[in-house]
């Protein structure tokens, strides 16, 4: 176990140390500590000089991720091994976005040429809607597409259409994309009485296609479509499967099987995890908003991280340092709350998106032997638009006993395209704001009471104790590249630190227990039938349901 380390034991006890002296102090130790502590790669800046650590604490981590073999573990995932153990299966999500010319022969098999036939398959598709040549079955351009998906099917594809909606394609036949993932159906309720049959098509994102979150909005989209174009004299029932219906799935026989068009099929592969399969057929939706070009940006600044993540020492690795900030703060300041802050309206749905990303990856309290951890892994993560969560939960942050780990992220420059000048230089302005308050908020959770000039004696609630770590991550602009750069950074972050911890991020068994049991109560409520094996308080939410039923 590597808390049994000799590399986990010193860092015990330079913790213990370390741990009484405050951020102001560090910072006044160690005149050159931003350099020290800021690295660039890939059209980003990580500044970690806010942390509360020192240069021997970081000297202390890389010996406990030596140690724990991360070196050998990025070449073990990069080269295709079966690094989901569970599963017993590889995670190469970054064969996603390996360039053309590349080759990654795993277990006798080049992955490479088989992703880029469907990056391909995409790129007809894309230009067929970009065009107003996909046509509904009465013969019109489709202009609505919905995702149906859930999870990786729905958070990726959500949050990267909406950072890069600066980047849709002028001059062609504009695709408005929606998104429907919660199973009760009211997303999708609200798309059927705006949107107009005719010219609506659905994609059905699932890796298993058995999700029955996506497969309840599928049968109710399937209902509508029928109910109003196939009606009376309506059109063939096969043309709008056909034209209606995209599918995007491991499982070509369970998509055949729901009726799916076999040339409206994408392939998607058992070596890919949902919350990582943004990057290939999953990521149509991004294709259909800003075009394939700018897709493929966002493929190539992603490949650029993993080349970095591959290629650069670990002193100077983002994602390895990014990661042991957090072993720093979970391990041993015991900090166990982690704030996503991104200052750009663009990334609204970035923490969201990172939720999936970390927790359902790394909530996890079994080594890959099956040994219980003797130890924390993933500290439980949100996040808001900065400038939003300044006037809801930063309170917290600044005066609350809750020691909170923050990252914040913005784009140094924003608006340079805008073509008019007074419009330009007001919405600068207010860039530069944005900025102001970023940089601001973490020096205020770094100092405390030290950042505001001498104004007298104060009472308590008015004073700051600082001493919140804090990570900025600055992107030069927010670019398709730049965002492929930042996913995949969080992404490697994610593995390294599985790998000191001993965990399999890429399974999720508690995701499937709460499915699997969710099906034994939907039998039960159905069928009334089984009542006598639920517990005493679902026994009684059950015969409220059934009651509320009946009252009708």
């Amino acid at each position: 176990m590597i808390n049994e380390s000799a590399a986990w034991r010193e860092l015990e006890a330079h913790a213990a140390e370390l741990s009484q002296r405050h951020l102001r102090e560090l910072f006044a130790a160690e005149p050159d500590r931003q350099a020290c502590f800021t690295r660039h790669a890939a059209g980003l800046t990580l500044d970690l000089s806010k942390q509360r650590w020192s240069a021997e604490t970081l000297t202390h981590l890389l010996a406990l991720a030596e140690q724990a073999g991360v070196p050998g573990a990025i070449e073990r995932l990069l080269a295709g091994e079966r690094v989901n153990v569970s599963e017993d299966r590889p995670a190469l999500h970054t064969a996603l976005r390996l360039p053309a010319e590349a080759s990654l022969v795993v277990e006798g098999e080049d992955l490479v040429p088989a992703v880029h036939r469907t990056l391909e398959r995409m790129t007809e598709m894309v230009a067929l809607f970009h065009a107003g040549q996909w046509r509904g079955a009465t013969g019109k351009p489709i202009r609505d597409v919905v995702n149906l998906g859930v999870g990786g099917s729905d958070l990726g594809p959500l949050m990267v259409t909406h950072a890069l909606t600066d980047y849709r394609p002028d001059d062609v036949h504009t695709i408005e994309v929606h998104f429907a993932s919660t199973m009760d159906g009211s997303q999708l309720a609200d798309y059927l009485l705006r949107l107009n049959p005719e010219t609506t098509l659905f994609v059905l994102s699932s890796k298993s296609f058995t999700t029955i979150d996506t497969l309840s909005n599928a049968n109710t989209a399937r209902d509508w479509l029928m109910a109003r174009l196939a009606g009376g004299d309506g059109v063939d029932t096969a043309l709008i499967m056909r034209q209606h219906f995209i599918g995007v799935s491991a499982s070509t026989e369970k998509m055949n099987e729901w009726g799916i068009a076999p040339a409206h099929q994408l392939e998607f592969w058992e070596w890919v995890g949902g919350r990582y399969s943004l990057w290939g057929a999953i990521g149509l939706p991004i294709a259909l908003v800003t075009g394939m070009s700018h897709f493929r940006a966002l493929l190539t600044g992603a490949h650029a991280m993993d080349r970095h993540f591959r290629e650069t020492p670990m002193a100077d690795n983002l994602p390895v340092l990014l990661a042991l900030a957090g072993i720093w703060n979970v391990n041993f300041l015991d900090i166990r709350a982690h704030s996503i802050l991104p200052y750009d309206g663009r990334l609204e749905y970035f923490a969201a998106y990172l939720e999936q990303l970390e927790m359902e990856s790394n909530g996890k309290s079994v080594t890959h032997e099956g040994r219980e951890v003797g130890y924390a892994t993933c500290p439980v993560l949100w996040g808001q638009l900065g400038p939003n969560a300044q006037h809801a939960f930063y309170q917290l942050l600044h005066q609350g006993t809750q020691a909170v780990e923050c990252d914040f992220i913005a784009p140094l420059r924003r608006y340079d395209r805008v073509e008019d000048a007074a419009t330009r230089a007001h919405l600068k302005g207010q860039h530069r704001l944005t900025l102001a308050n970023c940089f601001a908020q973490s020096r205020v959770l770094m100092l405390g009471d030290d950042a505001i000039d001498d104004d007298g004696p104060r009472p308590g609630h008015k004073r700051y104790r600082g001493n919140q770590p804090s990570s900025t991550l600055l992107l030069d602009e927010l670019t398709p590249s730049t965002l492929g750069a930042l996913i995949a950074l969080y992404e490697h972050k994610v593995f390294v630190q599985a790998t000191i911890w001993g965990i399999n991020p890429f399974d999720q068994w508690g995701v499937e227990l709460g499915k699997r049991i969710a099906g034994e109560t939907q039998r039960i409520l159905e069928s009334h039938q089984g009542l006598a094996t639920m517990d005493a308080s679902t026994r009684a939410l059950i015969e409220a349901a059934w009651a509320a039923e009946e009252s009708l």
